[in-house]
């Protein structure tokens, strides 16, 4: 796969996207909107692929839209049009949970606005000790409820904490990120690479099959009673069973040897 407006590469079974514009502290312009939604669509079909890490060059993970980009233009645009816009923010956080493969974020500094949802979006974030969120949506007049915000963020942190947090917009620093549960692991600088990226070399070792299941169902779930999420995860046991990771866990696990699982 070939990208514009991002680096994109893979390394075995892993896919590395990297926000490039260093300078700007990765801030979005609206070609790295379509692009990033396009490339997770595609990352559906690319059998491969088995995990995806998202992560920032230089400084920054994502300071989110571009002032000069993105902000100044939509100021001046039809109602429309921005419609047309933040439809295009909520089609990239769709298409991220869409993504039956595990997606992590290596957030290596400021994720703020659109950045901090990018992060969100991901299954698991893992941390630089200088990483930061900035749900700062209300500081410049606009609705802490955006691209997601307001359904996903409640389910991490809890409901008080997720309207404190979109409320006020105020900076999370990468120790309480870890201590509210938005940070699955919080690293060292150097070592937040290495670490993401075994996370991710690990996933995509694991069942392709049972991690989709997985991903469908944390997403499918969240509007369920009780009763339908029992019913729907029998059902979705039931066709693992039917898969031959199944056979092949129990077959490693017998032979007291590591699984391995062919791609899904």
């Amino acid at each position: 796969m070939k990208t514009t407006s991002f680096e994109f590469s893979s390394d075995g079974a892993v896919a590395l996207i990297r926000l490039n514009r260093p300078d700007k502290l990765n801030a979005l312009t609206f070609e790295v909107y379509r692009e990033l939604t396009d490339t997770f669509v595609r990352l559906r079909d690319e059998a491969s692929v088995r995990s995806v890490v998202v992560t920032g060059a230089g400084r920054g993970f994502c300071s989110g839209g571009g002032v000069d980009d993105i902000i100044e233009k939509l100021l001046a645009t039809t109602p429309d049009k921005r419609y047309a816009f933040t439809r295009l923010t909520c089609d990239l956080v769709q298409n991220m949970r869409l993504l039956r493969k595990p997606v992590i974020a290596a957030v290596n500094g400021i994720a703020a606005g659109a950045g901090a949802l990018i992060a969100l979006a991901s299954d698991i974030r893992v941390v630089s000790a200088q990483g930061k969120f900035a749900f700062l949506f209300v500081k410049v007049g606009l609705s802490g409820a955006d691209m997601g915000a307001a359904w996903m963020l409640p389910r991490i942190v809890g409901f008080g904490r997720a309207s404190e947090i979109l409320m006020t917009g105020r900076t999370i620093d990468a120790a309480e990120a870890l201590a509210i549960g938005l940070a699955n692991k919080v690293v060292p600088p150097e070592a937040l690479m290495a670490e993401a990226m075994a996370l991710a070399q690990q996933l995509a070792l694991g069942p392709p099959f049972a991690l989709a299941m997985t991903k469908e169902m944390l997403n499918r779930e969240a509007d369920m009673t009780l009763e339908t999420a029992l019913e729907a995860e029998a059902q979705a046991q039931s066709l693992c069973m039917e898969s031959p990771e199944f056979a092949e866990g129990y077959r490693a696990f017998i032979e007291k040897r590591p699984p391995r699982f062919s791609p899904g």
